[in-house]
């Protein structure tokens, strides 16, 4: 957005120390609406951008909205295709929107019961909000027990107050990302992230290790039948339901030998999934989210993308996902941004003389852009190498699917 020639002047709320080079940073609570309204109209904002998942599940978009303000992102009710599992698949099943097989469930004896149902390994996912790591794939009826009878413990907060049980689908997962004003749909590039914490795609899932865009294994083809089966579908349902979907799309899929198949939806461009959208977008991103604020998608030229790929590494605190190491020094930044790398701070604070620090589980995100992915993989590791970080660990296979595809 700062890169936009339409852009005036730029907040963000709360912000954090990479942001804070191009946008005036304030510290005000999401949750309380009132607070934002009045800062948005003494601030004379135009256009507010809700990137997070939490205050769009919140209904911060139609506080906003009802105040007058242009907002690019959905509202309440329209973000339970993220704020809730089950709706989203009760919705797919009322479309015919092709998903994996499921059963709700409220309790752990309900819950407990549903799993004769499916076979080995089966999907057992929190229904509400758990920051991407509120999904367990049990390889065994042990396993699978055990994630059911931890999720309606609490592990999870409230989002596990109700629990979804899946199929497991078989297939590559990628994702595919539209913007949408409730009535016009356009693509908006595709991705591919690695979840697993560990090298070789083990461990617990996170919020996600690192990404790359393209993900050339959705063919245009395969995209044209994700649109055509999947988002377009949803978008008519959410209309006729009355809860009209604005903003963008973000839809996990698996590429299954029957097709692709919705995995869940994100009301959100994604963490990592965004950095490395943002480093292929060669069109002005604030046109494209005006438009869709105010409606007229249609009317503007569709969003063109660099054919060079680029690719995310995260950088993580020691003990992430489960127990983040805070406060860890970091420094190294310029070196590694010397190496033709982007680095992006998500959980990063600094102190008053200047010092920056670890303060969240995922603490940066190492970005590159090159002619394959191999290339744009070797510059974001240069960069990484570069970091001092003592306290950070990274995933160090990121790509490997494209780059396997590249070399043969």
């Amino acid at each position: 957005m700062a890169q936009s020639p339409r852009l005036g002047k730029l907040h963000a709320i709360p912000g954090n120390p990479g942001i804070a080079d191009y946008a005036h940073c304030h510290a005000l609570d999401l949750a309380d609406h009132d607070a934002v309204v009045a800062f948005c109209a003494h601030q004379a904002i135009d256009l507010v951008v809700i990137g997070p998942e939490a205050p769009l599940v919140d209904g911060l978009a139609d506080s906003l909205r009802a105040a007058g303000l242009g907002v690019f992102g959905p509202g309440r009710l329209a973000a339970q295709l993220e704020g809730s599992k089950g709706f989203t698949k009760d919705l797919c099943a009322r479309a015919g929107i092709p998903t994996a097989a499921y059963v709700r469930t409220t309790s752990v004896d309900q819950a407990l019961a549903a799993l004769d149902g499916f076979a080995l390994p089966v999907v057992i996912k929190a229904d509400g909000l758990a920051a991407g790591k509120g999904v367990v794939i049990a390889q065994t009826a042990d396993d699978a027990r055990a994630a059911v009878i931890d999720m309606f413990g609490g592990s999870f907060g409230a989002a596990g107050a109700e629990v979804v049980i899946e199929e497991f689908m078989t297939g590559e997962e990628v994702s595919l990302f539209a913007l949408t004003d409730g009535a016009t749909i356009v693509a908006f590039g595709s991705a591919q992230d690695h979840k697993r914490v560990g090298d070789g795609d083990i461990g617990p899932n996170t919020g996600g290790m690192g990404a790359y865009s393209p993900a050339r294994v959705l063919t245009p083809a395969l995209e044209r039948e994700a649109l055509t089966r999947i988002i377009a579908p949803t978008v008519k349902a959410m209309a006729d339901a009355g809860m009209a979907y604005s903003g963008v799309l973000y839809a996990g899929l698996m590429l299954t030998d029957q097709g692709p198949r919705l995995i869940e939806y994100n009301c959100r461009f994604g963490d990592p999934e965004c950095q490395v959208l943002m480093l292929r977008l060669t069109s002005d991103l604030v046109d494209l989210l005006a438009a869709v604020a105010e409606n007229r998608l249609a009317a503007i030229a569709p969003p063109h993308f660099s054919p060079e790929p680029a690719l995310t590494v995260v950088i993580a605190a020691e003990g992430y996902p489960a127990a983040p190491r805070k406060g860890g020094l970091i420094a190294g930044i310029a070196e590694a941004e010397a190496q033709g790398a982007n680095v992006f701070h998500a959980g990063t604070v600094r102190d008053d003389d200047g010092t920056l620090r670890a303060a969240g589980g995922r603490v940066l995100n190492v970005c590159a852009r090159a002619a394959s992915v191999s290339a744009a993989r070797d510059r974001a590791y240069r960069a990484v190498d570069s970091l001092d970080f003592a306290q950070g660990f990274c995933r160090r296979d990121i790509g490997w699917r494209e780059i396997a595809r590249e070399t043969r």
